[in-house]
């Protein structure tokens, strides 16, 4: 990704439509914002190190806090839509060998008629 922004704070929230989404924050007040905003079940954790988006959605795949079917499944759908697949190798283009001209080689007619089958 180009833009490696680093947090200090992760979790999830429940939109007031009663979608579950990732939250990524440098501080943990970002409860209040969101709370304002008709958000529940607002659980965020302060990680030990600065993390990436998808480091911090590892880790909290991990915790205890977040082990309950739908922290899970918001975690995994969140990894699965932002993960970014390696691009392919492209490989080298065929290069077509031309080799030079033989004599073919003609079968004896002489030997044939000559053969008792």
């Amino acid at each position: 990704m180009a833009n490696e922004q680093l947090f200090t704070v992760a979790g999830i929230s429940k939109l007031p439509n009663g979608d579950y989404k990732m939250r990524f924050a440098n501080d943990v007040m970002r409860v209040k914002v969101l709370i304002k905003g008709g958000h529940e079940d607002v659980r965020l954790v302060e990680l030990d190190e600065p993390m990436t988006k998808m480091a911090a959605a590892d880790c909290l795949s991990q915790l205890e806090e977040f082990a309950d079917v739908i922290a899970q499944a918001t975690i995994a759908d969140y990894i699965d839509s932002h993960y970014i697949k390696p691009k392919a190798v492209k490989k080298a283009p065929r290069v077509k060998i031309e080799s030079t001209p033989t004599a073919t080689k003609r079968a004896i007619t002489s030997e044939v008629e000559d053969a008792p089958f």
